[in-house]
């Protein structure tokens, strides 16, 4: 049985994969990366922004986070 993107990077349940991507799309999106030629890993990103969790835990959300 072979399973694809859903959701999420992994079906339709975040898994250790949707938390390694978002941080690693965070910093493409801050460095200026055109996610346009990775369509999936871009709505994928968009999707977890939905969640509080992945939003909170966004570097301009923490206290200590440098400027």
């Amino acid at each position: 049985m072979t399973l694809t993107a859903g959701e999420y990077c992994y079906g339709d349940n975040i898994t250790l994969a949707d938390i390694c991507l978002v941080p690693q799309v965070y910093n493409a999106l801050r460095f200026n990366l055109d996610m346009q030629s990775y369509p999936h890993i871009y709505r994928i990103y968009q999707h977890c922004q939905q969640l509080a969790a992945f939003a909170l835990a966004a570097p301009e959300q923490q206290a200590d986070a440098l400027t």
